[in-house]
């Protein structure tokens, strides 16, 4: 350990103020060694019964030279000492005891400095830790605050306030290792940290301890802070929240807790708890899943309004600690809330063919989506146990209440179809025709996206994404896709072409006599309308230079992108299907935003084909064991036939090529309802190729990139209910204006009170993101507890302060203000206030 400054150090730096120094030495221990001990530009004068003449010297004779006067024995008093004047003049007597020296070093000036050094020699005796407490702005007038600061130095912080020392042992203690605890009772500050705990917090203990402070603060959380003290019981609720919602030690604080939930037996306890009661707790990870399992519990038996749930979750919850880790848990039963009512009360009645595809365009899309939704998300949750007879009960209400009646009554409009179209909707082979070549015979560019099994409800989500991104404006509509609903037909039918056909060998699809199967053909064909054809990961990769050629030297331009279909029709991957639909939807927008920095304005995004898929196996009866037969079979599969002279079935609706729009002689059988041929080694779960309306409802969204803003979160407003706060606590109501909507996102606020750039409360974070058509649906409520700096405030203006995120940082902007003055009596902080 390094030694403290030496006496040379400290006569050194007294003279870079002063020109006379008065060393008094009275034991004369320093005397044999005196010159060593004196700068070299210093002359010693020993004091030996010639007071007057020393006088004389240095205030007469050599008055610009440096003198060290030192003296030992006893010093004379009052008139007696011949040297007082100079003493005076000079200032302290210089003494070359550690204490004094080290009072006089830090600038301690306080009653009580010299016993404060003497009580702690492990400290103020390491030259590394007093040259770290020198370096902070010591106030050598507050020895409570030196102490502090002293504290702070064994933490390793330059923060001395007790609300900062508290987090840093707090921080400590829940990674296990308490060395900065360890060092406050290795140096003797343990009973300073106790008695700062007791005065601000209440904290008291016969053998107090982290541990045992730790259990006391969650368990004063847990019970609401109700505390004999109201002004104690503010400081620990203030401290706790401000601890617990930091980034900085809010992971820090989620692990205490769980450890303080298991030693107190709270799993025991959690079930007693009454609904109201519960959805407000959010201290202790038990509360929450057992919020969970009642959700589920409500969801299953229908005991649970859909109004409920979501105002469980996306109010009461949603600014829990613990909402967070189960984000993945509430989007699934968002999502099966939704689910289970649709399913129970939707009536399958199709009057037409056109009735058939609107209704499922304009309605039945939704349980496919909120279906993918669930299903994902119980994939992909962590706390998967008590989903598991949810999920039992989605899959036998989607598969046998949804999928299968479905099935049963389009296809019953299938089987009455004599050709494959309708003047409801355009057909997929019109595609180019009817949404690219307008554009581009009105000397406009276009760009097309095709993402491979992108199927309708996929496509609307992401559009609703793309709505939400600034500057982007997005509408879906709907086509008849093709039959067989399969990669080379749908893909071929949206290039330019007059005719469509297969090859007499095989299933390859012809463009007006060009194959159309891989991106060198179909660049072909687009080249005829001045287009060119690109695979999404080649145009991803390019870089922002290479984009803006490539869009600028072609009319239209085609991206093929292909994520749901590479994972789903594969039996080893099948069951990340909607884990692929999400990463689409990610790539597609990034994607939009590429060609939108390479100048593209209108963009469509569009697929082959649809799917059908479910978790579970597929049951018995939807297996087809009969095997197509016919004069030629040319390809199978699990969805469709094609062939020629194909025979008659009941399992199967056959068509001619001429009813499907194709130009060749081909036929093709598609299997009844969702059922599936049987293949040995594919997979099941996810196909296409059939008439399903989930495979042939074709999404097409078109994009356009705006230059003025088209996007911006709800707006918030404050409504007090007084501008008088006469308590230790503030409520205000905040009202949001608007529902969220693709194009008004949620706005996130961050709420407290100050005085001047002083918070002078707790900060609380809300997220305003209610859907609600009601007004009164989407007030949200905020308390606010003062904190020890609002005693300052007392009779003064102070302000309520909404702040919002500044993009891209982690700095806060002011968003709304409301005046307010505090008017309430309170009592001193009897010097503890730092």
């Amino acid at each position: 350990m390094s030694t403290t400054p030496t006496i040379s150090d400290h006569l050194a730096t007294r003279f870079d103020n002063q020109r006379i120094v008065v060393w008094q030495d009275a034991e004369g221990e320093f005397s044999s060694d005196l010159e060593k001990y004196a700068p070299n530009d210093v002359t010693v004068l020993r004091v030996d019964n010639d007071e007057f003449q020393i006088k004389y010297r240095v205030l007469r004779q050599d008055p610009t030279t440096k003198f060290l006067i030192y003296r030992s024995g006893v010093t004379p008093e009052g008139l007696a000492n011949w040297l007082l004047d100079i003493e005076l003049v000079a200032g302290a007597v210089f003494t070359a005891n550690r204490d004094a020296l080290m009072r006089v070093e830090l600038g301690l000036t306080a009653p009580g400095s010299n016993e404060l050094i003497a009580q702690h020699p492990s400290f103020f005796g390491d030259a590394m830790l007093v040259a770290k407490l020198k370096a902070l702005p010591l106030n050598g007038e507050d020895l409570i605050v030196v102490q502090a600061q002293m504290c702070a130095v064994l933490l390793r912080q330059n923060e001395h306030s007790f609300s900062e020392l508290t987090r840093t042992v707090l921080m400590q203690q829940a990674d296990a290792e308490p060395t900065g605890f360890e060092a406050l009772t290795r140096h003797g500050l343990a009973d300073f940290f106790w008695e700062g705990a007791f005065r601000f917090y209440g904290y008291q203990s016969q053998s107090p301890s982290i541990a045992g402070f730790t259990l006391w603060m969650i368990q004063q959380a847990a019970g609401g802070f109700r505390l004999a003290e109201s002004k104690k019981a503010r400081n620990l609720a203030i401290d706790f929240r401000g601890f617990r919602d930091s980034k900085r030690s809010g992971l820090a604080m989620k692990t205490l807790a769980k450890d303080v939930e298991r030693n107190v037996d709270y799993a025991e306890q959690v079930a007693e708890i009454p609904w109201e009661t519960l959805l407000s707790a959010d201290i202790y990870e038990v509360a929450e899943r057992e919020i969970i399992r009642r959700l589920i519990d409500g969801i299953r038996t229908q005991t649970m309004s859909l109004r409920e749930i979501t105002e469980a979750i996306g109010t009461r919850r949603r600014e829990s600690v613990w909402f967070e880790d189960y984000v993945v848990v509430y989007e699934g039963l968002s999502a099966a809330a939704e689910l289970l009512p649709m399913i129970r009360s939707a009536h399958f009645e199709i009057t037409d063919f056109a009735d058939g595809l609107a209704k499922y365009r304009d309605e039945w899309f939704r349980i496919d989506q909120r279906y993918r939704q669930f299903t994902k998300a119980y994939f992909d949750a962590e706390f998967k146990q008590p989903l598991e007879e949810l999920a039992e009960q989605v899959e036998k209400a989607y598969v046998a209440d949804f999928l299968a009646p479905l099935g049963v009554s389009w296809q019953q409009q299938v089987d009455l179809a004599t050709s494959w179209r309708t003047v409801s909707m355009k057909s997929q082979s019109a595609f180019y025709e009817h949404y690219v070549a307008d554009l581009l015979g009105s000397h406009k560019k276009a760009v097309v996206i095709i993402s491979d099994a992108m199927r309708y409800e996929v496509a609307e989500e992401l559009s609703i994404v793309i709505q939400g991104e600034n500057k982007f404006s997005a509408s879906i509509d709907a086509m008849l896709g093709v039959l067989p609903s399969y990669t080379k037909l749908g893909m071929a039918s949206l290039l330019p072409h007059e005719t469509l056909a297969h090859s007499e060998k095989g299933d390859l699809v012809l463009a007006d006599g060009q194959k159309s199967n891989n991106t060198e053909n179909r660049s072909k064909i687009l080249s005829a309308v001045g287009g060119a054809a690109i695979q999404a990961k080649d145009f991803v990769e390019m870089n922002k230079g290479a984009r803006r050629e490539l869009y600028a030297s072609n009319q239209v331009l085609y991206v093929y992108h292909d994520m749901i279909d590479a994972t789903g029709d594969k039996a080893v991957s099948e069951h990340r299907t909607f884990k692929a639909a999400a990463e689409a939807i990610f790539e597609l927008i990034d994607i939009v935003k590429k060609l939108a920095n390479a100048n593209a304005t209108n963009i469509f995004i569009t697929a082959d084909h649809g799917f059908l898929y479910q978790r579970s196996p597929v049951a018995e009866q939807f297996k087809l064991t009969e095997k197509p037969q016919g004069e030629q079979i040319i390809a199978s599969s699990r969805r469709y036939v094609l062939g020629r002279g194909l025979k008659e079935s009941t399992a199967f609706k056959k068509f001619t090529a001429e009813q499907v729009g194709l130009a060749s002689d081909l036929e093709i059988q598609i299997p009844n309802s969702i059922q599936r041929i049987v293949q040995p080694g594919a997979g099941n779960q996810f196909v296409h190729g059939g008439a399903s309306l989930q495979e042939i409802v074709v999404p097409v969204i078109q994009v356009n990139k705006r230059r003025s803003d088209t996007v911006a979160p709800v707006n918030v407003a404050i409504h007090p209910e007084s501008n008088l706060i006469t308590t230790g606590q503030l409520v205000v109501n905040l009202y949001q204006s608007n529902k969220v909507e693709p194009n008004r996102p949620a706005r996130r606020l961050r709420a407290g009170l100050y005085f001047g750039d002083q918070l002078i409360s707790n900060e609380q974070e809300l997220t305003f993101d209610s859907q609600s058509e009601e007004g009164r649906d989407r007030f949200q409520q905020v308390t606010l507890l003062l904190s020890r700096d609002a005693n300052a405030a007392n009779n003064q203006n102070v302000e309520f302060r909404l702040s919002e995120p500044i993009s891209g940082t982690d700095q806060w902007k002011k968003y709304e203000i409301a005046p307010y003055t505090i008017k309430r009596a309170f009592a001193s902080d009897d010097g503890w206030d730092f």
